[in-house]
């Protein structure tokens, strides 16, 4: 079956980059930007163009709370006597001497990199154009102090232009579901450039308003079976031509071995997916599209099967208490938070909030977290409702707007709550307000199995005035 709603959801919660974190990138980079412009850096500046799979569109959710990579050109007029090498350098000096990007900056061959720990990494690649007359763009390679033509937002309109041919986004979804399963998988090597490339290949002018392109499904089904034939047809590496730059070959980024199991691979996703796709049954059609893309895939949704054996002894018990049993942590990994009624997030020990409003209160407020080993420690990002380890704890941190701090004319009080019978045996279902532990942020230790949450309240410091709520963010412990 095609599960277009399913795909659909899929895409969102769990495929796609969040909205928060585009737009903290987005924060982060015109930051960059300005602080380039207000610089001493010699080349004259021409213009900012984004690369890579930000550019493109296709980025996708790092796993594991991983930071993502977004890519910055700066686009600049040649300076007489630099090398190539001085481009990176000079930039990487720049960045690597100011006070607010000092500790963050790294400098390799092509780029200077801006590293936002646990989120983010952004890669600024000086560009040069016209270098000694010639029409042409070039980066920088300082470790070989070469220029290297590159053609970058040529190749982002052909990424443009396939997607218009393949219509309704959906060259840009099932890269990223392509791009996913290779991730999530692990079973295949393929650089994203060449992934790209070779799935845009099998796209043309013709196939725009194609049945064969109707919806994401069956473009991936399309797509798929398209790039198997392509393969299958070439035992040994081919060339794979930049469509704007014929002298670059993004397949010598493969080995010969690396290219042979590719064939093999996607041979293999190809039936699965074709397998998927023509089965009648749904619930059958669920479990043959999860072996593609694992359990995430449909978690959120209650199957018939189980709903009778698992979902419904659940709900019947959250309808009337908070002492729930430690296997909620199972059931909440495979049908995450829609398997929780409104009844979940009001157990009789929560308290309410006190504060007055002005007759608004604004739900432009979510919370990021990252796990830790210890409070001081270096962590990683993590997601809501991630399953996390009984130890070590998490730093919870309010955001408002978009990707916004929280203005100093206002306070955060957490409530924390949590549920289950481990944490109620302890007498430790909590439910209250708490302040922030630095700044505006908290830390909680992790202690007891089951589904807690905590939400972010933000207090007007004049008047005591309750602005902003947050929705609950999910803490579970295995």
């Amino acid at each position: 079956m095609k599960l277009t709603a399913t795909f659909k959801s899929f895409l969102q919660d769990t495929v796609n980059l969040n909205d928060s974190r585009i737009a903290s990138l987005e924060s982060s980079v015109d930051a960059i930007k300005k602080f380039i412009r207000q610089s001493e850096y010699k080349p004259k500046f021409i213009a900012f163009h984004e690369q890579g799979s930000w550019a493109h569109e296709t980025i996708i959710k790092p796993l594991n709370g991983d930071e993502f990579d977004a890519d910055l050109l700066l686009a600049v007029e040649p300076v007489d006597g630099w090398s190539a090498s001085d481009y990176v350098a000079k930039l990487g000096k720049i960045f690597s001497e100011s006070a607010t990007y000092k500790d963050k900056t790294k400098v390799y061959d092509f780029c200077v990199t801006i590293v936002y720990a646990n989120d983010k990494r952004i890669d600024i690649s000086p560009l040069v154009k016209d270098r000694g007359g010639i029409r042409r763009y070039e980066v920088c390679d300082r470790g070989n102090d070469a220029f290297v033509q590159s053609e970058p937002m040529e190749y982002t309109a052909w990424i443009k232009q396939r997607n218009g041919y393949s219509g309704s986004n959906s060259f840009r979804k099932v890269t990223r579901l392509i791009k996913y399963i290779r991730d999530i998988k692990g079973t295949f090597t393929c650089p994203s450039v060449l992934l790209t490339t070779l799935i845009g290949n099998q796209i043309d002018w013709y196939d725009h308003g194609s049945a064969a392109f109707s919806d994401t499904p069956t473009t991936l089904k399309t797509v798929l079976g398209r790039l198997d034939d392509w393969l299958q047809a070439r035992p040994k590496k081919p060339r794979v031509q930049n469509p704007k730059l014929a002298t670059e070959d993004f397949a010598s980024q493969l080995t010969d071995d690396q290219y042979e199991n590719l064939r093999k691979v996607m041979k293999r996703y190809r039936t699965w997916v074709d397998d998927a796709y023509d089965e009648k049954d749904r619930d059958e059609s669920i479990k043959k599209w999860q072996r593609v893309f694992g359990s995430d895939f449909a978690k959120g949704e209650v199957l018939t099967k189980a709903a009778a054996q698992i979902v419904s002894p659940y709900r019947a018990l959250l309808d009337t208490t908070a002492r729930h049993s430690s296997d909620l942590v199972e059931a909440f990994y495979r049908f995450g938070a829609k398997l929780l009624p409104a009844g979940f997030y009001t157990p009789p020990y929560l308290r309410q909030p006190t504060w007055r409003t002005n007759g608004h209160v604004s739900e432009n407020v979510y919370v990021i977290a990252s796990w830790h080993r210890h409070k001081n420690s270096g962590g990683r990002r993590i997601e809501d409702g991630e399953i996390l380890p009984s130890n070590g704890g998490v730093w919870l941190a309010p955001r408002v707007g978009f990707d916004q701090d929280v203005p100093d004319n206002c306070r955060v009080e957490w409530r924390v709550t949590n549920t289950g019978v481990v944490a109620l045996t302890a007498q430790a279902g909590r439910g209250d307000f708490y302040p922030a532990s630095t700044g505006t942020r908290r830390w909680e230790e992790l202690r007891y199995r089951g589904v807690h949450f905590v939400e972010a309240f933000i207090v007007l410091r004049s008047g005591d005035i309750l602005v902003g709520k947050s929705k609950p963010f999910h803490v579970v412990i295995e």
